[in-house]
Parts: structure tokens; C-alpha cells; sequence
């Protein structure tokens, strides 16, 4: 049997076609046994059966092996249970004959607390604790609930039957056919599935209530939740079921199953999860209150909801082959979230937040520690890791900029052809290159391999030199490092206007290009500007030279560039400066021209830029961090005032967004007026938890300004705010409160902040928003983490929110001293679920360290940001007379 051990994945011996699944929870006890009938094509003639399972009892009278032919019934001889590499293997003392037959199996398993698997989750019923069973089987955790091929390609149809308590409502993937009732128990027959992968089989038993509507071809939608929540479901609603009339024209696929079913679940480790026909999600991510949830709860789940409806078609009725091809259902998922928002709410201008998107991809993607769209996956334990911004942001990205390179009616038509060709079946990133070659014409397979098989993107480095503009690509690394990479890259330009523009494929590393009669049209003055990477649509960063940059700094200034390239250029300007390939200088006077920005997308990464300056300004040159935090108040004053903290009647969306973030700013940077203004509220509100004064899109500015000077000494407003939170039944209320609770500058404090992140009175999954602390917590978050470590490891085992705690606890420090550090703790510490996440988090805090030291030799800085904060402050100061 040792043969089988080691191997990425399971033999072929035999193929299933159904499952014919029986399971019954115990939900006081925390057990739950089943049994299941597969019905297996033996392909060769073979004495073993190799599938999936772990931390499940099966017994060796437990299985048997019913030949249809014959209808002989064949015992195993050995039957063991490799945990490590989570198979079982089935010896049987003769061969199985080629041709079709039953595999049976009893087993035996615990409703974990991990949130994987088949895992119990509490909530409260009129005061009383009570427990619900809730599956959640991907990547692959469907072995934990019963066993089974747990493999992408392993499709089959599912039979589900459910043994449950009388009083609980029971739901899976399909219709119910039968409910027999026999005292407190009843047991649940569902319709035949069509046929999927294991990972999209979902099971929840518990009380709800529910939301109903139906779409124009008689899908049956609802939206299940805790008893006496049902009007939160009602805005998911609507956008399920506009998304799914979306989808059934935009893929000219109508969705595959008689019902959608979608449902909060209390405890849940992702936002949500796109199981066939039964879509599980966070609370947070599915309910919408209109007088407690902010308008960002709102636009979240909107993109959560399209984002996992997508999956219906992308994922679940076309699937990867191999995790390996992960990115086809999260890329896909992700860009066509963005489709279906803004197809119903078209005025909050959607897609220049895509961007966000973008710049998530961008920073993961340049370290030396990411990997590529298409990653080797040799063992599950490494498949959460890829559930990363690789797969989901890049991988969204790169769409994007191939939609842009092929036009949008073609790549809709060349999807819709791809969507037919492989449903039903499971799918290679080369198969939708051939679909989408087919219907243009071009050698996309040939562009889009550079972009998938290896990692990194380009920086590309532009000049003028004799009305020619010289290009150059070179990767681009965030430590400055010089990388091997070599793309195929689509450039689009524009000349001083968007009507004068410029496109071609940069193939070679280095290309010179004529371009007289565009700059013939850009002679002097305010348009002579040329800009690359147009809208932001290429995954790549662009280096200009000193004469273009400041003609581009005067673009942004004057607001002659759209939204999206006005976010680009500084999003550049960022990450070169980071890379210590720009001046902080360089980068502060550019931030300057954004002093009169209004767009919201490019505000928001106004604010994390800032911020992470601030940080790195701190570290390098703590003498001059005031002038930096009254250069940031400078900067963001404009907005301040023209947003105020009331809402205005008939504002836009992203504008009640940006308030919050704005004055959420202001106060990490210690602006008193705001400090005053937020604890004044938040006493209102205290008082009474439906002022006016404090409407959610602010809440979160007031909580993190109160604890902003809250200390172990000074600590009732930190009280109130636990007060708050143990009041509250929203999630979303809660996270808010978590997020802002470190944001105390008293380490004391701020231990005891994530101590209570720990307490039994935060779910599990919830844990992570408290571990955004502020500089000062950065040494007692990381002697926090060392010291809970193998109690972390207990609660969170392998799953992916265990490299969440990684990742904020040791990205943030800026000595090389400390990642050394860090690294020998994790040398004895050592897991191979957080392999990769820690290799990343170090590089992370290794590039901050080379950036102080850079930031620390720049000798004009000090002048620099004094000058840059009295001029702000002029313009301030020239607004209010």
C-alpha cells in the first residue's frame, strides 16, 4: 500500500459517476455518521480502490464492492487510512473486474470547529445557544465529511439524503423530493444533481428564515439567515436574481439548476462560497441593514454576491481541471463581479474601483516570493495558499487587459463559445486561450503565456529622445532587485488628449518608436503630456522620465487625465519609490497635485499611500514625522471640508464611502479637530445608538479616533466600545469594532486588544481584523503571536486564515534585524500551510528595511516635506478666504 503514499494525486483505477451520500449530524454530541453508495467505471482491472478521506472512522467491515454484472459482493482484505496524505486505500484479496460497480462505505466523523469540512457553527434562538452543521468542502475538504475522489476533474452526480431533527430546516444543492417525518427526527431526500466536482457539495442544517423571489425563467432565489434577520437578505436578493438574468446572456447559458439558495452562516473562514446551487457566505458578506450597515457593507456584498454567482457558470458548470488552473474560476469570478455590479448599479462607477483590485495584484506580484498564475500544486495542504491575490486580482487583471486587448464583443462572444464547448466538464487555461483564439484571430495563447506561466510583470521605462519615445521592459521587483522576467506587453498611449492615441505589442526587451506626428500635435503649454498604460487596462508599471513625469505631474494637477491614469501614475510613482528607484521627494511633490482630488478610487489610495509613508517616515526619520503627518492633513483638507461629517441629501454612494475614509485618515494622523469632533459623536452615540450623529459610514472613523487616545490609564473609552460590541448583533458592527480596537498608541492597551481577539467572545474567523495595529504594537503584536502560537495552530489548524496572522503581524516591521528574527522563530516553528505566506511576509519587512535606509541618505527630505507642507497649507489657507 506504501505505493500510494506521497503522490499529488490519486490513481486511476477508478472513475465515479454517483454518489448516493446518506448522512446524519448529531448536533449535541458533535458526531455525525453517514454512508455512501458510489457508483464506480473500473477502468483497469485492478485488486485496489485509492480515494480520499480524513478524520474519518471507517471500519474494514465497513466496505464492500458489488459487481453490476455479476452482483457479486466483494470485501476488502486490508483497508487503511493514510492521514498525512488524506487516502484511503481499499485492497480487495481479488481484481475488480473492468466495467461498472458499487463501492460501499459507513463511516463515522466529528463536526469539527474548524470550519472546514463538516463543521458545527453557533448562533443564538430566542436567548439560547444553539448549533447548526454547515459543510464547507473547498479546496478539498469534502474527504472530511465522507469519502470520495476529492479532485477538481472527478466529476459525478450527488444523491443526498439527510437524517435531521424535525424542527431544522435542512437544505443541499438541489429541490427536496420527500420529507418523512418519524418523531423528532425526518429524514430529506434531494433531486439527483447534475454532475460536479466534490468541492461543490453543500449541506446546512439549522433554524432560518428566508427571503423569496424567482427569475424571469422560473428560478426559485432565496436568502436564508438567523430567525428575525430576513429583511437583511433583501438586497442580496435583488442582486442574485438581476445577476443571474446578466449572466444567462452575457454566457448565452441559461443557470443549470431549478433553485439558487444562498445563506449566512455565523461562523464561515472565507467571505462566501460558490457551492451549486446552495452559495454559503459570511453574515457580513450577504446581509444588508439598512440602518446599521454602511454604504461600503453594501457595495461588499453586492461584489461578494455577483463574484459567487458567477462561480454558477465559471467554476461550477465549466471547472478547472486542477488547482493548478484555480485562477480561471477566481479571475473570472472577480472581473465578472464587476460586470454584474455595475450592471445594477451603474451609478457607482464600479469599474474605476477595479482598480483596487489591480494594485492588490501588482504589490503581491512584485516580490520575489510570488508565483505564477499557473502553480504547481503537488500536495492540498498547499492549495489554500493560491487562494491568494495571484489567482484572484491578477488573474482578474490580466482578463481585463485582454478584454481590452481583443474588445469587449468579441471576448463576450469567444466566452460564451468556451462556456458551451466545456460544460458539464472540467477545463485548461489553454482551452480558453483556444476560444478566445478561435473567435478573434489573434495568437492569444502565444500573448497570454507570459502573463500566466511565469510570475512577476513589467516595469516599463519610457523617454523622448528625437520625436522618438524609447521603451524598455525589465521586471519589476519591489526590493529594486533586477528580475529575469520577459512579457509580451500591450501598450496603449495617449498625447495630450484622449483622441491622440497610440497602440502596439512591446515584444522585445527594448523598442524604439516613431512618433513625430503625434508629438507634432502636443507642441507646448498644458498638452504636452503623454501617458501610458491607458485607463490603467495593462497589468504593468510604467517609469517615465524626469521631463514627462513632470509634465504628468502638472496633467494630474489641472485634472486633464482620467480618474483611473491619475490613480496609475501615483500608484507607480509609489511602488518606484518603494523600490527605491524614485526619491521620496519625488513622491511627496507628486502627492501634492492631488491636493484638489475628488474621485473616490483615487482618494482611497491617496490615504493607503500616505499612511504607509507616514510609517516608513517614522522608522527613517522620526524627527521629521510631524512635518509628514501635517503634510498628509494638509493634503487631505479639501476633502474634509467639502464632505463634512453629515451626510448631504442625494449624495453619491462614493462619497458616503469616502467620508468614512477620509476622516478615518485624518484621525491616525492625530488631527486634533477631528480627534474632538469623532469623541464628541461617539458620546452622542453612546447615549443613543440611533443619533444622527454617527450614521455607519462614519463609525468607524469615530472608533478608531476615540481609541487613538485611549490608554490602559485612560481607558473608558475602550470599555464603551467592547460595551458596543457585545451589544450589537451585527457582524458587520462587530468587525468594525475589532478593526478599530489596536488602534490605540499604548502597547498595554493594545495587548489587551488582541488578547481579546482571542476570548470566546470573538468568532474564530473574526480574529484577524484585530491585528492591525498601529506602529507602536508592532514588537508586543509579534510577542503576542510567538507566545500563542501553538494555540492558533490548535484553533486554526491548516486553513488559510492561520497565514492571515502571519502575514499582518510580521509585514509591517522595517529592520532587517527583525525579520532575522522572525525567521529562526519560524525555523522551529515551521508549517509547510504558511511556507509561502512567511517567505513573503519577510520580504516584505526586508524591502521596508532597504527603503529607511534609503529614506534615511535622502539629504534634501527634511526641506523637502517642510516646504511642500507650508504650500499645502497655503492653498488651504487660500480656499477658506
Amino acid at each position: 500500500m506504501d505505493q500510494f503514499k506521497g503522490k499529488p494525486r490519486l490513481p486511476k483505477f477508478a472513475v465515479p459517476k454517483r454518489y448516493d451520500l446518506r448522512l446524519k449530524p448529531d448536533l449535541v454530541a458533535h458526531r455525525f455518521a453517514g454512508s455512501v453508495a458510489v457508483h464506480l467505471d473500473i477502468v483497469p482491472a485492478t485488486s485496489f480502490i485509492v480515494l480520499n478521506a480524513a478524520e474519518l472512522s471507517v471500519s474494514n467491515d465497513a466496505v464492500s464492492f458489488t459487481n453490476q454484472d455479476s452482483s457479486k459482493v466483494i470485501k476488502p482484505s486490508r483497508v487503511e487510512l493514510f492521514e498525512n496524505d488524506e487516502i484511503l486505500v481499499l485492497e480487495f484479496p481479488e481484481e475488480l473486474p473492468i466495467g461498472f460497480g458499487v463501492l460501499s462505505i459507513r463511516f463515522e466523523g466529528i463536526l469539527n470547529d474548524r470550519m472546514k469540512g463538516f463543521y458545527r457553527s453557533t448562533y443564538e434562538h430566542n436567548g439560547e445557544k444553539k448549533t447548526m452543521a454547515v459543510t464547507q468542502f473547498a479546496p478539498a475538504d469534502a474527504r472530511r465529511c465522507f469519502p470520495c475522489w476529492d479532485e477538481p476533474s472527478c466529476k459525478a452526480s450527488f444523491k443526498i439524503t439527510l437524517d435531521v431533527p424535525s424542527e431544522l430546516v435542512a437544505l443541499s444543492n438541489m429541490p427536496i423530493v420527500e420529507e418523512i417525518t418519524d418523531g423528532n427526527l425526518k429524514t430529506v431526500s434531494y433531486q439527483e444533481s447534475p454532475i460536479m466536482s466534490t468541492y461543490l457539495v453543500a449541506v446546512v442544517v439549522g433554524l432560518f428564515d428566508y427571503v423569496e423571489d424567482h427569475t424571469s425563467d422560473g428560478v426559485k432565489v432565496r436568502v436564508y439567515c438567523q430567525v428575525g434577520k430576513a429583511n437583511q437578505g433583501k438586497f442580496a436578493l435583488d442582486v442574485a436574481v438581476k445577476s443571474l438574468e446578466l449572466y444567462k446572456g452575457y454566457f448565452a447559458t441559461p443557470y443549470s439548476l431549478p433553485k439558487l439558495d444562498m445563506i449566512a452562516i455565523p461562523d464561515f473562514a472565507a467571505g462566501a462560497m460558490e457551492n451549486y446551487g446552495l452559495v454559503t457566505y459570511r453574515e457580513t458578506a450577504l446581509l444588508y441593514d439598512d440602518q446599521h450597515s454602511a454604504a461600503a457593507n453594501k457595495q461588499r456584498v453586492a461584489t461578494v454576491v455577483a463574484h459567487e454567482l458567477a462561480h454558477q457558470w465559471f467554476g461550477n458548470l465549466v471547472t478547472m481541471e486542477w488547482w493548478t488552473h484555480v485562477w480561471l474560476n477566481e479571475g473570472f469570478a472577480t472581473w465578472v463581479s464587476y460586470l454584474a455590479t455595475d450592471n445594477c448599479f451603474p451609478e457607482w462607477k464600479i469599474w474605476s474601483q477595479f482598480l483596487h483590485e489591480s494594485t492588490e495584484g501588482l504589490r503581491l506580484d512584485g516580490l520575489a516570493e510570488s508565483h505564477p498564475i499557473e502553480v504547481e500544486i503537488n500536495h492540498a495542504c498547499e492549495i489554500d495558499e493560491i487562494f491568494d491575490a495571484i489567482s484572484y486580482k491578477k488573474g482578474a487583471s490580466v482578463i481585463r487587459m485582454l478584454q481590452s486587448y481583443l474588445g469587449a464583443e468579441c471576448f463576450q462572444r469567444s466566452l460564451a463559445s468556451y462556456i458551451k464547448r466545456h460544460a458539464c466538464s472540467n477545463a485548461k487555461t489553454e482551452d480558453l486561450w483556444a476560444a478566445l483564439e478561435e473567435g478573434s484571430g489573434e495568437h492569444v495563447n502565444k500573448l497570454m503565456t507570459s502573463w500566466t506561466k511565469q510570475k512577476g510583470y513589467p516595469v516599463v521605462s519610457v523617454k523622448v529622445n528625437d520625436q522618438k519615445l524609447e521603451f524598455n521592459q525589465s521586471q519589476f521587483l519591489s526590493s529594486g532587485a533586477q528580475g529575469e522576467g520577459h512579457w509580451i506587453v500591450p501598450i496603449t498611449l495617449c498625447f495630450g488628449s484622449y483622441d491622440v492615441c497610440k497602440s502596439f505589442l512591446l515584444q522585445s526587451k527594448s523598442e524604439t518608436h516613431e512618433v513625430k506626428e503625434f508629438l507634432g500635435s502636443t507642441d507646448k503649454g498644458v498638452n504636452c503630456w503623454i501617458k501610458l498604460n491607458v485607463d490603467q487596462a495593462g497589468f504593468y508599471r510604467v517609469k517615465y522620465d524626469e521631463l514627462l513625469a513632470a509634465r504628468l505631474r502638472y496633467a494630474v494637477e489641472k485634472q486633464l487625465l482620467s480618474a483611473s491614469d491619475r490613480f496609475g501614475i501615483l500608484d507607480d510613482s509609489f511602488a518606484l519609490c518603494m523600490a527605491c528607484q524614485e526619491s521620496l521627494p519625488s513622491l511627496i511633490n507628486l502627492m501634492g497635485s492631488y491636493r484638489e482630488e475628488v474621485d473616490y478610487t483615487v482618494l482611497s489610495n491617496l490615504i493607503t499611500i500616505s499612511l504607509k509613508v507616514q510609517r516608513i517616515a517614522a522608522d527613517a526619520v522620526p524627527d521629521l514625522l510631524e512635518y509628514f503627518k501635517q503634510f498628509f492633513i494638509n493634503l487631505f483638507q479639501y476633502s474634509a471640508e467639502r464632505l463634512g461629517w453629515e451626510p448631504k441629501p442625494g449624495e453619491s454612494h462614493v462619497d458616503a464611502m469616502l467620508r468614512g475614509e477620509i476622516l478615518t485618515a485624518l484621525a491616525m494622523f492625530g488631527h486634533n479637530l477631528t480627534l474632538d469632533e469623532a469623541s464628541k459623536r461617539f458620546l452622542a452615540f453612546l447615549e443613543n445608538r440611533n443619533t444622527p450623529l454617527l450614521p455607519p459610514d462614519i463609525r468607524k472613523a469615530a472608533y478608531v479616533a476615540v481609541m487613538q487616545r485611549a490608554s490602559k490609564s485612560n481607558r473608558s473609552d475602550y470599555e464603551s466600545l467592547l460595551k458596543v460590541y457585545r451589544e450589537t448583533d451585527l457582524s458587520q458592527e462587530k468587525t468594525r469594532i475589532l478593526g478599530s480596537l489596536a488602534s490605540s498608541r499604548d502597547p498595554d492597551l493594545i495587548l489587551e486588544a488582541l488578547n481579546f481577539m482571542l476570548s470566546s467572545e470573538v468568532r474564530s474567523q473574526d480574529a484577524v481584523f484585530g491585528l492591525a495595529v498601529t506602529q507602536e504594537g508592532r514588537n508586543v503584536a509579534w510577542a503576542w503571536l510567538k507566545e500563542n502560537w501553538e494555540h492558533l495552530i490548535k484553533t486554526y489548524g491548516s486553513g488559510f486564515l492561520i497565514t492571515r496572522f502571519v502575514s499582518a503581524v510580521v509585514s509591517p516591521f522595517a529592520s532587517f534585524e527583525k525579520a532575522k528574527e522572525v525567521e529562526e522563530f519560524f525555523a522551529s516553528h515551521a508549517m509547510p500551510c504558511i511556507a509561502r505566506t512567511l517567505r513573503q511576509s519577510l520580504e516584505r519587512a526586508n524591502i521596508n528595511a532597504k527603503w529607511v535606509q534609503s529614506v534615511q541618505n535622502e539629504n534634501e527630505l527634511g526641506d523637502a516635506v517642510k516646504e511642500l507642507t507650508q504650500k499645502i497649507l497655503g492653498y488651504c489657507l487660500l480656499q477658506i478666504i
